[in-house]
């Protein structure tokens, strides 16, 4: 088999918001920016992954997704414990200083955790948590 990942999803509460941290702070490239129906869903990635990107959608878009479920999204996307990713870089202390100049909401500084790795963490601006592991 050859399968590889090719889109991770993330929710946000504010396109505008969202593409500026993710172009301006964490320096991906915007893949694809559209509308529909008053939402806004949005493609980002590293430039030089072109096969593997995050897409930032309205929360609500899912017809599928009852009122009160909805509900709880939102509620959970304001506590940060709806969503999340892992990315890594190979330079984890400059990437951390980066991202704390944007003003992100730091959930934890470089440390070197007990299971090998070391890692740092944010919140985006939907609260959706952001792990920066350094590569090796």
């Amino acid at each position: 088999m050859d399968i590889t990942i090719h889109a991770s999803f993330l929710p946000h509460d504010d396109a505008d918001a969202a593409l500026a941290f993710y172009r301006d702070t964490l320096g991906f490239e915007v893949r694809n920016d559209v509308g529909y129906d008053g939402m806004r869903w949005l493609t980002v990635g590293p430039a030089d992954q072109p096969g593997t990107s995050i897409v930032l959608t309205p929360p609500a878009a899912d017809p599928g997704v009852t009122d009160e479920e909805r509900r709880t999204i939102v509620e959970m996307m304001a506590k940060g414990t709806y969503a999340g990713i892992l990315l890594a870089t190979a330079d984890l202390d400059g990437t951390f200083e980066r991202v704390q100049a944007s003003g992100a909401e730091v959930v934890q500084e470089p440390t070197k955790q007990p299971y090998g790795v070391r890692d740092c963490a944010f919140r985006d601006p939907s609260g959706n948590l952001i792990r920066i592991q350094e590569r090796a």
